[in-house]
């Protein structure tokens, strides 16, 4: 009996840490039990476990191990716990040493399976090492015997079932495999083995004619599609993505009957951002720890997409108005200002060489490119620094930087921006500046549908630009509507003045308004979720100001910073640089 185990080792260090975390706390997310309630950590001995605890231990550790155990005929055991139990004693025998793991169960798909996940130490507190012949095989067959055990050899009724059940599925089976081994010059016969052998054969090739990928050409000849494996494979990948998307609107009682699904695939040449309302979220593979979103497109369809890793994105509450951007794998402009300075300084760049060659540069904006190179020395090895300090930049440098934006591209494929973090039906009447307002007085309109949540947002535009002029914000003009030039910041001033009262009577100190010239001073307290906008909060001994946030002050939270309003944001000066601010 066939079991599959994915294995991984995954580093803590730097936001590694963070990302594990956010890991866990996934794995126990709704819906994964047979019931469709929250999963639950099971340990060796409990069968519920406080992943605090975990968490706690797991600190400071360089590594942990993590597993994705399914069994083919999974769906035969009612509890998969102690399987993974003797799965896990039976790895402790052959490692020769305790392990500290935890484990859930999820039944959210059609293949019952269980995540594993192990710190990297053993008992004795030493860096855990498992090798690689065990990780992609020894563990696997410990676990087929185990599975043999509970059920039994596979009977040969059961293998026939097996492979009759391949014949119509849209995906790459071991009857394609078969196929794709005998074939000569694309060319397979169905006249091998026994009879049952060629009813099998003949009825996938009927199949896969179906499906455009193969061809009769006389007699017991067929002629395979070029590609034929990587087809079926894409095939299947879109069966499970409708699937998802079935799963997803049936689990929150939604009605898509007769709408437009679609897959966002942004690499295609003619890829657009994509606004709309996020639907769920959840994980395109546990493995690689790959997510994907739902979307209520404006454009009236549902769509699906891919965001690569997402432990990096920021939480988004169903129901939020999100934006979707396609990454390019293009060399950005940090890049092409590192050649420039290489290309006036014999192939060489440093932060001296860059001030040198750009006065009006800071210090800490030439530190940002040398934190670029670092990344793709890292990352990729195609940049090389010398003992010096000085980066050797070779003559193809942007092609070899739009190289590691491709290898990136895996790991975040698309940007994901946050419109509006309340949703629609909250923004009609908010006396905020709302993403509703911006769409209303942008010189470019949303292009909208009449179905779906392009009608929805159609029709909420309506009712707030009936409130905007109820507040006296806006006016008819001519069946028109004209609005105040000061409409968003008026609305986003109400607001600000309006927490800034409520954060005054809970932190005892006053509020200062900062004007445009000031210096900001003070200690990053935290970030506001407003209806207008992020905000940081700005904290000194007697007061506090509130402005808008920049995702670098992140690093920056209970830290002091300094920095000049200009505008509707801030320079800001982390450290000292040589020519002023560091952050425009």
């Amino acid at each position: 009996r066939r079991v599959i185990i994915k294995a991984s080792i995954v580093k803590l260090a730097g936001k590694g840490s963070g990302a594990a975390i956010a890991h866990l706390r996934y794995l126990q997310r709704d819906g994964t039990t047979r019931d469709g309630q929250p999963g639950r950590l099971y340990g060796p001995d409990d069968d519920t476990v406080d992943d605090k605890g975990f968490r706690e231990r797991w600190a400071g550790d360089r590594h942990q191990f993590r597993f994705i155990v399914s069994a083919e005929d999974g769906t035969e055991y009612e509890d998969l716990k102690p399987l993974t139990r003797r799965l896990m004693a039976r790895v402790e025998e052959d490692l020769g040493t305790k392990l500290d793991w935890v484990a859930i169960d999820h039944f959210n798909t059609g293949h019952p399976h269980t995540h594993i996940v192990v710190r990297g130490k053993d008992q004795f507190g030493a860096d855990l090492i498992i090798a690689r012949d065990y990780l992609t095989s020894g563990m696997r067959e410990r676990a087929c015997e185990l599975v043999d055990l509970d059920l039994g050899p596979r009977s040969a009724r059961e293998i026939e079932a097996s492979l009759r059940a391949e014949v119509e599925q849209e995906r790459l089976t071991s009857l394609d495999r078969s196929l794709l081994r005998d074939a000569q010059a694309g060319i397979v016969s169905t006249a091998r083995g026994d009879a049952f052998d060629q009813a099998l054969r003949a009825g996938r090739l009927a199949k896969l004619r179906r499906l455009g990928l193969a061809e009769p050409v006389g007699g017991t000849s067929w002629r395979l599609a070029p590609g034929l494996d990587a087809t079926l494979r894409r095939l299947a990948e879109r069966g499970d993505i409708v699937r998802t998307m079935q799963r997803e609107f049936t689990r929150r009682g939604l009605d898509r009957a007769g709408t437009d699904q679609a897959i966002y695939d942004p690499s295609a040449p003619d890829a657009r951002p994509l606004v709309g309302r996020l639907i769920g979220r959840g994980l395109a593979d546990e493995h690689a720890d790959h997510h994907y979103l739902i979307v209520d497109g404006i454009d009236g369809r549902s769509h699906y997409v891919a965001i690569g890793k997402g432990a990096g994105l920021d939480i988004v509450p169903e129901g939020a108005v999100i934006r979707i951007d396609p990454q390019r794998a293009d060399a950005r402009a940090v890049d092409r200002t590192v050649a420039a300075v290489a290309t006036a300084n014999a192939g060489r760049y440093d932060i001296d060489a860059h001030l040198l060659h750009d006065p009006s540069a800071t210090q800490a904006f030439a530190e940002a490119h040398v934190r670029r190179l670092e990344a793709m020395r890292r990352l990729s090895g195609n940049v090389t620094r010398e003992p010096s300090g000085q980066w050797i930049i070779a003559e193809d440098h942007l092609e070899r930087a739009a190289a590691h934006e491709a290898r990136l591209l895996r790991d975040r494929p698309v940007a994901v921006e946050i419109l509006s973090s309340q949703p629609l039906s909250r923004l009609v009447v908010a006396d905020a500046a709302t993403w509703l307002d911006r769409s209303l007085v942008t010189a470019e309109p949303l292009a909208l549908r009449e179905t779906g949540f392009g009608s929805e947002v159609r029709d909420a535009q309506n009712r707030r630009r009936q409130w905007l002029i109820a507040q006296g914000l806006a006016a008819p003009a001519g069946g028109a509507t004209s609005y105040r030039p000061d409409l968003l910041s008026t609305l986003q001033r109400r607001e600000l003045l309006r927490v800034a009262g409520q954060l005054s009577e809970e932190l005892g100190l006053s509020f200062a308004d900062p004007a445009p010239g000031a210096r900001i001073e003070g200690v990053v307290r935290r970030r506001l979720d407003l209806v207008s906008g992020r905000f940081a909060l700005i904290e000194k001994s007697r007061e506090f100001t509130l402005v808008p946030w920049r995702p670098v002050l992140e690093r920056q939270i209970g830290k002091p910073v300094s920095g000049i309003m200009r505008g509707d944001g801030v320079s800001w000066s982390f450290g000292r640089g040589r020519n002023g601010p560091a952050i425009e």
